[in-house]
């Protein structure tokens, strides 16, 4: 399945011009928005959004039938949430998970040579 043109659309509304040092990657089946080469957030090529989050804060953010954990080859990958496409119809909550998952990102050292 590709990723949601229209929700990667509207993940670059919520982004803004304030970012211009984001890049977009095609990874995993859908496209990555990426600061300082760190992940931020995602339209998934399996529907909805990826967004990273502290580790710290990611059981309490975890809502079952609207945000779950982010499972990769089987094992339920930390740090990274999957928000439904249904949760994220609304533009405000999509922009509230964009900005959480920039935060978290831009907070993450730089990675060079990428």
């Amino acid at each position: 399945m590709a990723y949601d043109e229209e929700l990667a659309d509207r993940i670059r509304d919520a982004l803004g011009p304030q970012l211009p040092e984001m890049v977009e990657k095609k990874m995993f089946g859908g496209l990555a928005f990426l600061i300082g080469g760190n992940m931020a957030v995602a339209a998934s090529g399996r529907g909805g959004l990826l967004v990273r989050v502290s580790p710290d804060d990611y059981t309490q953010l975890l809502a079952p039938g609207s945000v779950e954990a982010m499972v990769m080859g089987g094992r339920e990958t930390r740090g990274w949430i999957r928000v439904t496409a249904e949760t994220v119809e609304d533009d405000d909550v999509l922009t509230e998970w964009v900005e959480r998952g920039v935060g978290y990102a831009g907070s993450l050292p730089v990675k060079t040579g990428k």
